[in-house]
């Protein structure tokens, strides 16, 4: 056969499955519509939508979710993508546990296993995170139904992902946990036993939280929008050119350790004057009750502080406060995004009180130019937005593949 035709059969192969993808996409955000409804809203001839769908029904992919009247004909049916098209895990290495989420298609939790991770049990050393991956993972699909595919497991962890075949695929730089070129995702693959066939993704959990945001929280809608992590550590992940369906240009910012104080305090990570360093939930704490005097957890810990309304507590908030709005101006004046996502626990915990003392410090920093274009919101997904987000990871893979679940080798990042 000449090569010519070749070159023909992948166009068409290719273009069915672009079709699939954007078809199954646009149902999964914003269906159930009817076919009349999907070719104006994507773009395909009703020929197209009628042979896509017709494959996506077949292959139980979408089903029908009822019918609506039309002018003067007959009713028309609703489609949706299927509830047993699949399901999805979420993993969060956080710096205080391990949590893994079983989610539905439409990512509602339907299982839950959660760890911490404390200095007395090893800590973050990385064969007993595993080890504790491994069993969340176990214990979460033992709620599985049998008969609805497992499409993915997503993992945001700490720290720097870089994808090395030759070391098994994603490697974590993770310095503030001890992680040196980690080969995590070798070492899940031989300790969780996943097959195959099932895909597994990592990336740094300011990433995957912001996709959550970006997704089906507050960042929707923005084009261009950061979304800041704030818990024991600070990240954030930048979103450029950004859409309703992913196909933004997404990275993973070390913002926690951007200098805001020469010679400044100590930050985990080695250095002194990170931004981490001072609105971090560790560092905060520190600066009220003093290294390693906290009690039953962070998070309880940072709770009693917002709740104390000492002098000394006022005076660390409003230094909190003063040093989050001036790491944020920098946010806005090297990107001029149109929006700024505060979330993480800590953040969500933090954002309520000290929200109004944040943007007054923005507007005292930044640029007045970007800054007058740019809002500052809280999250709106919760304390659950990094295992919703790396859900989503291979929910992405899943709806860019057109529902084929024989995907090409997960990226890492």
């Amino acid at each position: 056969m000449p090569v010519g035709n070749l070159g023909n059969r992948r166009t068409v192969r290719d273009l069915r499955r672009t079709n699939r993808a954007t078809l199954l996409r646009h149902l999964y955000f914003e269906g159930p519509l009817s076919r009349q409804e999907l070719g104006p809203a994507t773009g395909l001839s009703s020929g197209s939508v009628s042979n896509v769908t017709s494959g996506l029904l077949t292959e139980g992919l979408l089903e029908e979710a009822g019918s609506v009247d039309s002018d003067g004909g007959r009713p028309r049916t609703l489609l949706r993508v299927a509830a047993r098209a699949g399901s999805l895990i979420g993993v969060d290495v956080g710096e205080t546990g391990v949590r893994v989420e079983l989610f539905d298609i439409s990512l509602m939790e339907q299982a839950r296993a959660e760890y911490p991770l404390r200095a007395e049990d090893r800590g973050h050393e990385v064969t007993h995170v595993a080890r504790l991956i491994a069993e969340g993972l176990a214990a979460v699909r033992a709620s599985e139904d049998p008969e609805i595919p497992l499409l993915g497991v997503g993992i945001g962890v700490p720290g720097i992902v870089e994808r090395d075949p030759a070391r098994g695929g994603a490697v974590v730089h993770g310095q503030t946990v001890g992680w040196d070129a980690v080969p995590l995702e070798a070492l899940l693959r031989e300790e969780t036993g996943l097959p195959p066939a099932v895909p597994l993704f990592i990336s740094n959990g300011a990433k995957t939280l912001g996709q959550a945001e970006m997704w089906f929280g507050a960042g929707r809608g923005a084009q261009d929008a950061v979304v800041a992590l704030l818990g024991s550590g600070v990240g954030a992940s930048v979103v450029t050119h950004g859409s309703a369906y992913g196909g933004a240009s997404r990275g993973a910012a070390e913002w926690g350790h951007t200098t805001v104080q020469l010679r400044g305090r100590p930050c985990r990570c080695g250095a002194r004057g990170c931004l981490e360093a001072y609105v971090g939930a560790e560092s905060i704490l520190d600066r009220w009750r003093g290294p390693r005097r906290h009690g039953a957890g962070e998070e309880s810990d940072l709770a009693e502080l917002l709740a104390s309304r000492t002098p000394e507590a006022d005076a660390v908030l409003a230094e909190t406060a003063e040093y989050l709005g001036a790491g944020i101006a920098d946010l806005v004046n090297l990107y001029s995004p149109e929006r700024i996502v505060l979330a993480g626990w800590a953040g969500l915990l933090l954002g309520p009180r000290l929200l109004p003392a944040i943007r007054e410090s923005v507007t005292a920093y930044a640029l007045h130019h970007p800054a007058s274009r740019t809002t500052l919101a809280l999250g709106e997904l919760g304390p659950d937005a990094v295992t919703v987000g790396a859900a989503t990871l291979p929910l992405s893979r899943f709806l860019d593949a057109g529902g084929i679940r024989t995907p090409d080798p997960a990226p890492s990042g």
